[in-house]
């Protein structure tokens, strides 16, 4: 057969034929993913939550993270507040305290590594974890450690998480979604032909709408009728990613787990919403700065540097602007940018406009090694502004991340105050000691007397 020539498609999964593969689990990966995790931590930590429609996002106006509670009540994430409440009026809405989700996210990775050293963070709440070779460590089959990572966490932490476990990253997050929340789907080798018909593209992990529509023109529907094609068939439509997504899903791994946290990136970005819309010049570039001072700080903790910059600009009904510029040397200076990100905020601020949101991009980004001067450069200003970069990382690193900031900063008191200003609840209960930006990284107390 041409192999530019798709298979049929349309098999009923009660008729797919024999098993491609005759083992279990030459690879055990589970992907674990935190149930409605933001409003999840906030149930956990203050049970009379429990049961009740929560959404968390109050300083965005638009819903963060909805509870189960409120999903059955058809609330889900990016709906405007006024809607949510309009469906529901007993809603609780929070405002989201990021710091606290990342400490439990923390503990639930701390957790996961008690049964495996081999944990990748993908995200605050989901990760994988490969199990591989443990059956005899923890005297259990895979699904029976699968099961125990699910009770340790719940115990701990008042979370469920929903796992998946097969044989490649991709099998197992396609799996973990099938039974939420708090679910376990195990999809052993044997069972994959089975288990991929009853799949549609559009679940299946880097396969965007532009990809599912290019793939049901040739009349596939499902992940088994992707598989059925050839390799070359594969590579030739969709590229490289394409055929690294056929094996995994034909179980042959091609995304090993890494634990090492991630150190290399394409971009860096960093993005605010305004508690509420903002017409003020002043204001708006502030938030633009203090975007820029963030991304560069994740640059340099990385000993990255940057040679492009990127600002977009976030108007009141979501409609954004954007522009770039390349810079004349990559940089991990902060003030070295600041003349160029100027320049691309007046090319794109509408006066009299409201905008809800800015966000930098950091791009071209490469190891921050020693360079070769250029002849023509100003050295002493570069040197003295990286210095000075360096000075206030190290203030950061003993006092908070913006207790040191530039003039801008200023600027960000002028905006008037709402009700989305209201501080997440730990916030504002400290311990002695404890200031705004230098708290213990302890998300609850347990303790019985």
């Amino acid at each position: 057969m041409d192999p530019s020539t798709p298979v049929p498609s349309g098999a009923p999964a009660a008729s797919v034929g024999s098993p491609w593969r005759l083992d279990d689990y030459p690879r055990a990966i589970i992907h674990f993913d935190g149930d409605a995790f933001f409003t999840s931590v906030e149930q956990a930590l203050n049970p009379s939550l429990r049961g009740r429609p929560i959404v968390t996002g109050k300083e965005r106006g638009i819903i963060a993270c909805a509870s189960y509670e409120a999903k059955a009540l058809g609330i889900r994430r990016g709906v405007p507040l006024g809607e949510a409440r309009r469906r529901c009026p007993d809603l609780v809405v929070l405002p989201s305290d990021y710091e606290t989700y990342s400490l439990m996210s923390l503990r639930m990775f701390e957790i996961v590594r008690r049964f495996t050293p081999m944990v990748e963070e993908h995200s605050i709440d989901e990760g994988f974890a490969d199990l591989t070779g443990l059956r005899r460590i923890h005297r259990d089959d895979y699904i029976g450690i699968a099961r125990r990572i699910q009770s340790a966490i719940a115990a701990e932490l008042g979370l469920t998480v929903s796992i998946g476990l097969s044989l490649t990253k991709s099998l197992a997050k396609l799996a973990s979604d099938i039974r939420k929340p708090a679910g376990l789907t195990a999809v052993p080798g044997v069972e994959l032909h089975q288990f991929l018909a009853e799949r549609p593209l559009e679940e299946i992990w880097g396969f965007g709408p532009n990809t599912v529509a290019l793939l049901q023109t040739y009349g596939l529907r499902t992940a088994l009728d992707f598989v059925r094609q050839s390799p070359a068939w594969a590579e030739r439509r969709l590229g490289k990613v394409g055929l690294e997504i056929w094996n995994e899903l034909r179980g042959d791994s091609m995304y090993p787990v890494r634990p090492a946290p991630t150190s290399t990136y394409a971009t860096i970005s960093k993005g605010k919403t305004f508690s509420s819309p903002s017409t003020d010049r002043e204001f708006v570039y502030a938030r633009l700065v203090r975007n820029a001072e963030s991304a560069f700080m994740k640059l340099r903790r990385h000993g990255l540097r940057a040679r492009s910059l990127l600002a977009v600009l976030v108007k009141q009904d979501f409609r954004r602007r954007a522009a770039g510029a390349r810079l004349d040397r990559a940089t991990a200076a902060t003030h070295e940018i600041l003349p160029a990100l100027r320049a691309l905020f007046e090319r794109l601020y509408e006066p009299a406009t409201p905008y809800r949101a800015t966000m930098v991009v950091l791009g071209e980004i490469e190891a921050d090694h020693v360079e070769q001067p250029d002849l023509f450069e100003d050295r002493p200003r570069i040197e003295r502004m990286t210095a000075a970069s360096r000075v206030m990382d190290a203030v950061r690193e003993l006092y908070g991340k913006h207790c040191l900031a530039l003039g801008t900063a200023l600027f960000l008191s002028s905006h008037p105050r709402t009700e989305r200003d209201e501080e997440p609840w730990r916030r504002t209960l400290r311990l002695p000691g404890e200031n705004a930006r230098r708290r213990l990284g302890i998300p609850m107390w347990r303790i019985t007397v």
